[in-house]
Protein backbone atom coordinates (compact mmCIF):
# COMPACT_ATOMS: atom_id res chain seq x y z
CA UNK A 1 0.00 0.00 0.00
CA UNK A 2 0.78 3.54 -0.93
CA UNK A 3 2.19 5.68 2.18
CA UNK A 4 0.23 9.17 1.77
CA UNK A 5 3.48 11.74 1.19
CA UNK A 6 3.34 14.94 0.12
CA UNK A 7 5.55 17.79 -0.80
CA UNK A 8 5.62 21.38 0.07
CA UNK A 9 5.81 22.85 -3.53
CA UNK A 10 5.03 26.37 -4.70
CA UNK A 11 2.30 26.76 -7.55
CA UNK A 12 2.67 28.60 -10.04
CA UNK A 13 -0.27 28.99 -12.46
CA UNK A 14 0.62 29.57 -16.83
CA UNK A 15 -0.90 32.32 -16.40
CA UNK A 16 0.49 35.36 -14.35
CA UNK A 17 -3.15 36.02 -12.75
CA UNK A 18 -4.02 32.37 -11.51
CA UNK A 19 -7.55 33.64 -10.35
CA UNK A 20 -8.45 34.34 -13.56
CA UNK A 21 -7.77 30.95 -15.12
CA UNK A 22 -11.26 30.38 -15.07
CA UNK A 23 -11.99 33.33 -17.43
CA UNK A 24 -8.78 32.89 -19.72
CA UNK A 25 -9.51 29.25 -20.31
CA UNK A 26 -13.41 30.13 -21.44
CA UNK A 27 -11.93 32.93 -23.64
CA UNK A 28 -14.65 35.50 -21.76
CA UNK A 29 -10.91 37.49 -21.08
CA UNK A 30 -8.01 37.26 -23.20
CA UNK A 31 -4.57 36.55 -21.93
CA UNK A 32 -3.28 39.98 -23.49
CA UNK A 33 -5.42 41.32 -20.65
CA UNK A 34 -3.96 39.53 -18.19
CA UNK A 35 -3.37 42.64 -15.93
CA UNK A 36 -0.11 40.68 -14.42
CA UNK A 37 1.30 40.14 -18.10
CA UNK A 38 4.44 41.88 -17.46
CA UNK A 39 5.62 39.75 -14.61
CA UNK A 40 5.96 36.80 -17.59
CA UNK A 41 9.05 38.60 -18.63
CA UNK A 42 7.48 38.94 -22.14
CA UNK A 43 8.24 41.98 -24.17
CA UNK A 44 4.17 42.92 -25.10
CA UNK A 45 1.16 41.03 -24.28
CA UNK A 46 0.94 39.25 -28.02
CA UNK A 47 3.99 38.00 -26.88
CA UNK A 48 2.63 36.74 -23.47
CA UNK A 49 -0.76 35.52 -24.86
CA UNK A 50 0.87 33.37 -27.66
CA UNK A 51 3.08 31.15 -25.16
CA UNK A 52 0.71 31.33 -21.75
CA UNK A 53 -1.43 29.05 -22.95
CA UNK A 54 1.14 26.43 -24.19
CA UNK A 55 3.39 27.30 -20.88
CA UNK A 56 1.96 24.26 -18.54
CA UNK A 57 5.74 22.53 -19.07
CA UNK A 58 7.15 25.67 -18.20
CA UNK A 59 5.31 26.42 -15.03
CA UNK A 60 5.83 23.01 -13.86
CA UNK A 61 9.39 23.31 -14.45
CA UNK A 62 9.00 26.83 -12.40
CA UNK A 63 7.17 24.79 -9.11
CA UNK A 64 10.29 22.27 -9.35
CA UNK A 65 12.51 24.69 -9.24
CA UNK A 66 11.54 26.32 -6.51
CA UNK A 67 10.96 23.32 -4.71
CA UNK A 68 14.36 22.29 -5.29
CA UNK A 69 16.13 25.11 -3.80
CA UNK A 70 16.81 26.94 -7.31
CA UNK A 71 16.01 30.10 -8.78
CA UNK A 72 12.99 30.68 -10.44
CA UNK A 73 13.12 32.60 -13.80
CA UNK A 74 10.13 34.06 -15.36
CA UNK A 75 8.07 32.16 -17.75
CA UNK A 76 8.39 33.79 -21.00
CA UNK A 77 12.50 33.85 -20.62
CA UNK A 78 12.04 30.60 -19.69
CA UNK A 79 10.00 29.66 -22.79
CA UNK A 80 12.99 31.08 -24.71
CA UNK A 81 15.60 29.22 -23.28
CA UNK A 82 13.60 26.09 -23.95
CA UNK A 83 13.40 26.70 -27.67
CA UNK A 84 16.92 27.24 -27.89
CA UNK A 85 17.38 23.32 -26.27
CA UNK A 86 15.03 22.10 -28.45
CA UNK A 87 12.11 21.27 -26.35
CA UNK A 88 10.02 23.74 -28.31
CA UNK A 89 10.20 23.89 -31.85
CA UNK A 90 7.95 27.26 -32.73
CA UNK A 91 7.01 27.28 -36.56
CA UNK A 92 5.24 30.37 -37.17
CA UNK A 93 2.26 29.81 -35.26
CA UNK A 94 2.57 26.15 -34.51
CA UNK A 95 4.75 25.14 -31.04
CA UNK A 96 5.57 21.18 -30.85
CA UNK A 97 6.37 20.48 -27.52
CA UNK A 98 7.00 19.76 -24.71
CA UNK A 99 9.31 17.26 -25.93
CA UNK A 100 10.75 15.32 -23.33
CA UNK A 101 14.08 14.06 -23.71
CA UNK A 102 15.83 17.89 -25.26
CA UNK A 103 13.78 19.21 -22.25
CA UNK A 104 15.39 16.62 -19.78
CA UNK A 105 18.86 17.16 -21.22
CA UNK A 106 18.64 21.20 -20.89
CA UNK A 107 17.30 20.81 -16.92
CA UNK A 108 20.20 18.64 -15.83
CA UNK A 109 22.93 20.67 -17.79
CA UNK A 110 21.19 24.03 -16.56
CA UNK A 111 20.36 23.47 -13.18
CA UNK A 112 22.12 20.39 -12.06
CA UNK A 113 18.81 18.59 -11.40
CA UNK A 114 17.96 15.05 -12.07
CA UNK A 115 16.08 15.05 -15.11
CA UNK A 116 14.43 11.51 -16.87
CA UNK A 117 12.32 11.37 -19.62
CA UNK A 118 10.31 8.65 -19.30
CA UNK A 119 7.94 7.59 -22.31
CA UNK A 120 6.15 4.69 -20.31
CA UNK A 121 5.36 5.64 -16.67
CA UNK A 122 2.58 3.83 -14.57
CA UNK A 123 0.62 4.99 -11.60
CA UNK A 124 2.94 2.91 -9.64
CA UNK A 125 5.75 4.03 -10.85
CA UNK A 126 4.88 7.65 -10.36
CA UNK A 127 3.90 6.41 -6.63
CA UNK A 128 7.41 5.33 -6.60
CA UNK A 129 9.50 8.53 -7.62
CA UNK A 130 7.23 10.82 -5.33
CA UNK A 131 7.76 8.75 -2.26
CA UNK A 132 11.45 9.14 -2.82
CA UNK A 133 11.42 12.36 -2.78
CA UNK A 134 10.87 13.52 -6.21
CA UNK A 135 8.46 15.20 -8.81
CA UNK A 136 6.88 13.95 -12.12
CA UNK A 137 5.53 15.98 -14.93
CA UNK A 138 2.53 14.27 -16.27
CA UNK A 139 0.46 14.19 -19.32
CA UNK A 140 -2.89 14.03 -18.99
CA UNK A 141 -5.89 15.60 -20.61
CA UNK A 142 -6.93 19.18 -19.87
CA UNK A 143 -10.24 18.40 -18.84
CA UNK A 144 -8.45 16.64 -15.44
CA UNK A 145 -8.94 20.04 -14.10
CA UNK A 146 -12.82 19.05 -13.53
CA UNK A 147 -11.82 15.38 -13.45
CA UNK A 148 -14.25 15.55 -16.67
CA UNK A 149 -16.21 11.87 -16.86
CA UNK A 150 -15.40 11.63 -20.51
CA UNK A 151 -12.33 13.56 -22.00
CA UNK A 152 -11.73 13.53 -25.60
CA UNK A 153 -7.88 12.31 -25.25
CA UNK A 154 -5.29 11.53 -22.91
CA UNK A 155 -2.56 13.57 -22.77
CA UNK A 156 -1.38 16.84 -24.07
CA UNK A 157 -1.53 19.04 -20.78
CA UNK A 158 0.95 19.05 -18.36
CA UNK A 159 0.45 18.87 -14.62
CA UNK A 160 3.01 17.81 -11.66
CA UNK A 161 2.82 15.12 -9.66
CA UNK A 162 3.15 16.56 -5.97
CA UNK A 163 2.52 14.21 -3.46
CA UNK A 164 0.69 10.64 -3.41
CA UNK A 165 -2.24 8.58 -1.12
CA UNK A 166 -3.05 5.18 -1.33
CA UNK A 167 -6.04 6.21 -3.42
CA UNK A 168 -5.03 9.57 -5.21
CA UNK A 169 -2.34 11.39 -7.18
CA UNK A 170 -1.68 15.36 -5.39
CA UNK A 171 -1.21 17.44 -8.63
CA UNK A 172 -0.46 21.05 -9.38
CA UNK A 173 -2.13 22.25 -12.54
CA UNK A 174 -1.23 24.85 -14.30
CA UNK A 175 -4.37 25.93 -15.34
CA UNK A 176 -6.22 24.31 -12.88
CA UNK A 177 -9.32 26.13 -11.38
CA UNK A 178 -8.97 28.50 -8.21
CA UNK A 179 -9.79 26.89 -4.89
CA UNK A 180 -10.67 24.00 -6.86
CA UNK A 181 -8.11 22.06 -8.62
CA UNK A 182 -4.95 24.22 -8.96
CA UNK A 183 -3.15 23.29 -6.23
CA UNK A 184 -2.47 19.87 -4.19
CA UNK A 185 -5.58 18.58 -6.32
CA UNK A 186 -5.84 15.30 -4.96
CA UNK A 187 -7.05 13.27 -7.95
CA UNK A 188 -8.41 9.72 -7.21
CA UNK A 189 -6.29 6.95 -9.11
CA UNK A 190 -9.32 5.23 -10.56
CA UNK A 191 -10.21 8.28 -12.43
CA UNK A 192 -6.58 9.11 -13.66
CA UNK A 193 -6.11 6.81 -16.23
CA UNK A 194 -9.18 8.26 -18.43
CA UNK A 195 -6.88 11.25 -18.48
CA UNK A 196 -3.21 10.35 -18.36
CA UNK A 197 -1.40 9.14 -21.31
CA UNK A 198 1.73 7.39 -19.63
CA UNK A 199 4.26 9.17 -19.81
CA UNK A 200 6.10 11.94 -18.46
CA UNK A 201 9.66 13.36 -16.81
CA UNK A 202 10.51 12.50 -13.43
CA UNK A 203 12.48 15.67 -11.67
CA UNK A 204 14.62 15.29 -8.48
CA UNK A 205 18.00 16.19 -6.83
CA UNK A 206 21.23 15.61 -8.32
CA UNK A 207 21.98 12.33 -7.55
Amino acid sequence: MTVATTHHVPYFSQWESAALVPEFVSGTTAAADDPLWESSGADTPEEYAFWAPRMCGMACLRMALGHFGQPVPPSVPLVREALTAGAYVRDGDQVQGLIYAPFAAWVASRWGLFAEARPQLSVDQVDAEVSRGRLVLLSVHKSIRTLDPQPKARGGHLVLAVGSGPDHLAIHNPSGFPEQSQQFHQVPKADLGRFFAGRGVVLGRAQ
